[in-house]
């Protein structure tokens, strides 16, 4: 086979040197029916394996009447239909090249957005470190950021929250339609394991997500799989925050990280976008005015949970033991956690409030609750060392005599 090298050069020879046919096959030490070929060649010689066939193809005319009849049966099937026995990675990669033909076209249409219609949220994953409490620093994967796009105005809504679970998710939902000022009549998803997932072409819920979504009168969608166009307005916001927001930026913790994105969002909100022909700012307002307004009684969100507080005045949350005053030791408490702070009451009291701490395996303590403790452990000790005060009878010896039946005792000694 003739190099792209030699190619190459018998093309110069040819055209800049004017040399013939003859000549170059001469100088080069090729056929002259080389040299043809390689002048009538559009583009440099590429080496092409022959093809030897696949075992699959005796197999081709039977897949195809099939796929004619039931264009959507799984390869699986079709392996048990034909009597295939060689590895189902083989047929099932020739069944994806045939079955397009066999479907019904799936064209994508134009999609249009009514006021107040829909919103799309999701998880954005920034590809940074973030430092946290205590020395600790956490990847994009342990700290996601919560982001919310309207569909009509396009306005962008975005937090850092702790974690994906469902505490921390629906507290971070629903900082983020307060802050709208209104609720989207449709808010869509991808399959959240704290939201729901889509099975069998229906949206299934979570219990924590029909409880919120009932709160607002809202209905929530799942996203069918691989069906990226459904959500290609909160996808095409993720890479314009990784594209405008990150670069030049550092961050000193999640309260830090928080404040510079709002700041960034507002400003993201108000710059105009080719495809509304304005910015989300001058459409927002149409776009609140059509939606549900917020219910008079916000959902329950975050950590909620009662306990009775044990010897050690401690409540573990998220992986944290925070400090509670040791008066009520013993007593039904109330915890309460959003993604700033950490409240425990007791009867409608306050009797711990901390700030929630983004670190893992951490104990937060209120010097006020040692001091109580130490003061308690005192008071404790003083009266179990403490003398009773009782007054004991004291008897006459006569008395134990008659009891032990010696009354003649002369007081004689034998």
């Amino acid at each position: 086979m003739l190099s792209v090298e030699d190619w190459a050069e018998i093309r110069r020879l040819h055209r800049s040197e004017r040399l013939p046919i003859k000549a170059i096959a001469r100088v080069m030490g090729i056929s002259r029916n080389t040299v043809r070929s390689a002048l009538a060649a559009d583009g440099p010689p590429k080496y092409q394996r022959a093809k030897t066939g696949s075992i699959v193809d005796p197999f081709e005319p039977r897949i195809r009447e099939l796929l004619q009849q039931f264009p959507t049966m799984p390869a699986t099937v079709i392996a048990e239909r034909i009597g295939w026995d060689h590895s189902i990675r083989v047929l099932s990669g020739r069944v994806a090249e045939l079955r397009p033909v066999y479907l019904p076209p799936d064209p994508a249409s134009r999609t249009t957005y009514q006021p107040g219609e829909i919103a799309q949220c999701d998880f954005w994953f920034p590809p940074i470190t973030l430092p946290v409490d205590h020395g600790q620093s956490r990847t994009s994967t342990k700290l996601p950021v919560l982001t919310m796009t309207c569909g009509y105005s396009r306005w962008l809504s975005a937090v850092l929250v702790p974690t994906r679970g469902a505490e921390d998710l629906f507290a971070g939902w629903w900082q983020l339609i307060d802050r709208l000022g209104a609720v989207p009549r449709v808010l869509v998803w991808d399959g959240e394991g704290a939201v729901g997932r889509r099975r069998h072409r229906r949206t299934e819920l979570t219990q924590d997500c029909q409880g919120f979504r009932g709160t607002l009168g809202a209905k929530v969608l799942i996203c069918n799989p691989g069906d990226p166009e459904a959500k290609g307005i909160i996808e095409r916001n993720h890479d314009y925050l990784e594209t405008s927001f990150l670069p030049g930026r550092s961050f000193t913790g999640p309260a830090d990280f928080n404040r510079q994105l709002s700041a960034w969002v507002a400003v993201a909100n108000t710059r105009r976008k080719r495809v509304l022909g304005c910015a989300p700012a001058d459409r927002i307002a149409a776009d609140r005015h059509a939606m549900l307004p917020l219910p008079p009684v916000p959902p329950a969100t975050g950590w909620r949970f009662a306990t009775r507080l044990a010897r050690d005045h401690y409540i573990r949350l998220d992986a944290n033991d925070y400090s509670v005053h040791p008066a009520v030791i013993g007593r039904r408490i109330e915890v309460a956690a959003d993604l700033a702070r950490v409240q425990v009451r007791c009867e409608g009291t306050v009797v711990a409030d901390h700030v929630r701490a983004w670190a893992k395996h951490q104990t937060i303590t209120d010097p006020e609750h040692v001091k109580a403790a130490a003061a308690l452990r005192r008071n404790r000790m003083s009266v179990v060392h403490q003398p009773a005060e009782t007054e004991v009878q004291i008897r006459a010896l006569s008395d134990y005599d008659t009891a032990l039946g010696i009354d003649d005792y002369d007081g004689t000694v034998a």
